[in-house]
């Protein structure tokens, strides 16, 4: 059974590709400039994200000054240091070799921030749950990730900055948090599985084990569905 609106088999695939095919980049950054053109259509992507009440509360910070993104590579520096301590053994020399950023590497990084005030005191939906203005933000970021693949871009995002310290070096207002720094650029590749899986830190965790029905814990009981899901959890 198919929906009238459904997308044609080509594209499909193509949505699909792009989501599986998704990497958090971070060694195979090329220093090719992105055409403004396919910066626009990215931004743009990212822009069309849902967010809750539509407050939009996203903001682009374009960075290619090269002072500044070493300033951000400071701040890294400092606290990867800091969170390789919480690793010690096999682990910990396993967390040293990895690379975590490309914030030198590929010709921009983009900071997507969330206006913590972006559509007034009260916004439609938000009464309840205070931080959907920061889930908003983060399918901001999914949106441009997906797009940028589609466009043979990579993206990387840095999470090991302090924030504030980040704040501070690209100037942003009281109410504006840094939400996601992305280092973009193309590629020579896209690995075939994310990084930290090849280098053996985590693996994929079955979908089968992670469907539950009407209440946690309870077994999803269709046995198609449930074959589907194991299906879906094989190479």
């Amino acid at each position: 059974m198919s929906s009238e609106h459904a997308f044609s088999e080509a594209q499909r695939a193509g949505v699909y590709r792009a989501i599986h095919e998704r990497r958090d980049v971070r060694s195979q950054f090329l220093p090719d400039p992105i055409p403004p053109a396919v910066l626009a259509r990215l931004l743009e992507a990212a822009h069309h994200a849902p967010s809750v009440g539509f407050m939009q509360p996203w903001d682009f910070l374009v960075i290619d000054s090269l002072a500044t993104r070493e300033r951000v590579y400071q701040i890294f520096q400092r606290e990867n240091t800091k969170a390789a301590d919480h690793y010690v053994g096999e682990r910990g020399r396993t967390y040293r070799s990895l690379k975590l950023e490309g914030i030198r590497d590929g010709p921009l990084n983009l900071c997507i921030t969330c206006d913590r005030t972006r559509g007034g005191e009260h916004v439609l939906g938000r009464n309840s749950i205070i931080d959907t203005d920061l889930f908003s933000a983060c399918l901001a970021v999914q949106n441009l990730w997906l797009a940028a693949r589609a466009e043979g871009i990579g993206v990387g995002w840095v999470s090991i900055l302090d924030q504030g310290e980040l704040a501070t070096v690209l100037g942003l207002p009281e109410q504006v948090y840094p939400l996601a720094y992305l280092c973009i650029g193309y590629v020579s590749e896209f690995l075939g599985e994310p990084e930290l899986a090849r280098k053996g830190w985590r693996q994929r965790l079955p979908l089968a084990e992670l469907v539950h029905a009407n209440g946690w814990g309870r077994g999803v009981t269709d046995d198609e569905l449930r074959q589907a899901l194991g299906d879906s959890c094989r190479p």
